[in-house]
């Protein structure tokens, strides 16, 4: 599920691949909010925030959600500048090897968390989470050709209201490719809720140590392909 690029690519392994990143980005959003107060993936939120803090004058609000969109974005380019670079070089495995850079940067975010300045904006942890979502949704949006998304609902439920209307309309003799990716849409929205329920959990019991076991997760996933490529 993080080999197989372009026709070689099945909707097998675009489920599991969105099924099991999308439940670990579930955690990290949740376990996020819980810390900060700040959801790291939803940038869509931390632009409202943006303007709103605009008008009222909140000068906070506008700084925190500056600095979430801007992690964002940064994590995004540099996901994509190395696996562009990794393509040119003809490196095996860049989207594995990727995943398990995210998940290494997991694992340190979360045993220092406890350590890392808090306050009224969202500081280092939120930017370092928000950095991460960017990672992860660049790389899976580049390996699926933008057929999945993990770190945010809001395109998944779109198209699987799109994809729920064109099977309403031809119920009696439902196309396979559409039964395929309502099953897609569904099993990625529902790992994620499933995810975020984890790291709410994780979070009650361990605080934003909890952050390492998602990020051991990560790690455990994309090992064995990154092993095989060499």
């Amino acid at each position: 599920m993080l080999v197989h690029e372009g026709p070689s690519r099945s909707i097998g392994s675009d489920l599991r691949l969105g099924c099991t990143l999308a439940a670990v980005a579930g955690g990290m959003n949740v376990t996020g909010f819980l810390a900060i107060g700040s959801y790291a993936a939803n940038m869509t939120g931390n632009l409202s925030a943006m303007a709103t803090g605009l008008v009222q004058g909140g000068r906070m609000a506008v700084l925190c959600g500056l600095g979430l969109v801007v992690a964002f974005v940064a994590g995004a380019v540099l996901a994509t500048l190395r696996l562009r670079a990794g393509c040119r070089r003809g490196v095996a495995c860049m989207h594995a090897r990727i995943i398990v850079l995210e998940g290494t940067a997991l694992v340190a975010l979360g045993m220092v968390a406890a350590c890392l300045p808090t306050g009224a904006c969202a500081g280092m942890l939120g930017y370092g989470l928000g950095f991460l979502m960017g990672m992860q949704n660049a790389t899976v949006t580049h390996i699926s050709g933008a057929r999945v998304r993990t770190t945010h609902m809001t395109g998944m439920l779109t198209d699987l209201g799109l994809e729920l209307a064109q099977w309403m309309e031809n119920r009696a003799t439902p196309s396979p490719d559409v039964t395929a990716r309502l099953r897609l849409h569904g099993a990625i929205i529902t790992s994620f809720v499933l995810g975020g329920s984890a790291g709410a959990l994780g979070y009650g019991l361990w605080g934003a140590r909890s952050l390492m076991g998602l990020g051991a997760a990560l790690i455990l996933l994309a090992l064995p392909a990154v092993l095989r490529g060499r």
